[in-house]
């Protein structure tokens, strides 16, 4: 679903694009005194782009308001859905796990997600750890973030998630493979006194 709405968002914004270049790219070049061709809507660079007669053609008729404006709600609407579903985190709210009967059992993403944080928090030297599953429920990717006290070693501290946390998170979901986007930073901490 996500390289989906991926694919589809790409295809929109392209054709949007493309129609706002030509168009604005058409009216600038009329406006800086280029002949238009026979078919476009202007004449030249002291056109109008509507005229009194265009502006107030419909608005005597009784459907006209109310259509501009259910027209306007439905666009609205579908734009406020669209930077939703771009803005929204895609979470991975289930992970399916091979049992070996073929039928399957579904672990809980957010479980996971709290057992595999709280492991990695639970390595010397991590002072934090966020960690959020991605990807399809057959094969999910994970994003974690380790908050790392400064005398700890960053090169240790990701050997350690790869092979403690993440292997273990692997094995008992009965994962084939555990992709890992990790993201290290330094924890804050005060100047030491000395006397």
């Amino acid at each position: 679903m996500r390289s989906v709405l991926r694919t589809v968002n790409r295809v929109l914004l392209g054709l949007v694009g493309l129609v706002l270049l030509a168009v604005g790219g058409a009216v600038l070049a009329v406006g800086l005194g280029v002949p238009p061709p026979s078919w476009w809507i202007h004449d030249g660079p002291h056109d109008v782009l509507l005229s009194t007669a265009e502006r107030t053609k419909w608005s005597d008729e009784s459907w006209w308001w109310p259509t501009v404006i259910a027209v306007l709600a439905v666009l609205v609407l579908l734009a406020l859905w669209w930077l939703t579903s771009v803005l929204r985190r895609h979470r991975l709210a289930e992970v399916l796990v091979d049992t070996g009967d073929g039928a399957g059992a579904l672990l809980r993403g957010r479980a996971l997600q709290s057992v595999l944080a709280a492991d990695a928090a639970a390595q010397e030297g991590v002072s934090d750890a966020q960690v959020q599953l991605t990807g399809r429920r057959d094969a999910p990717e994970t994003r974690v973030r380790l908050r790392l006290e400064p005398h700890v070693d960053p090169g240790t501290a990701l050997r350690d998630l790869a092979d403690r946390s993440l292997a273990h998170a692997r094995d008992s979901a009965a994962l084939h493979r555990l992709p890992a986007d990790v993201r290290l930073a330094a924890a804050k901490h005060k100047a030491a006194r000395v006397t």
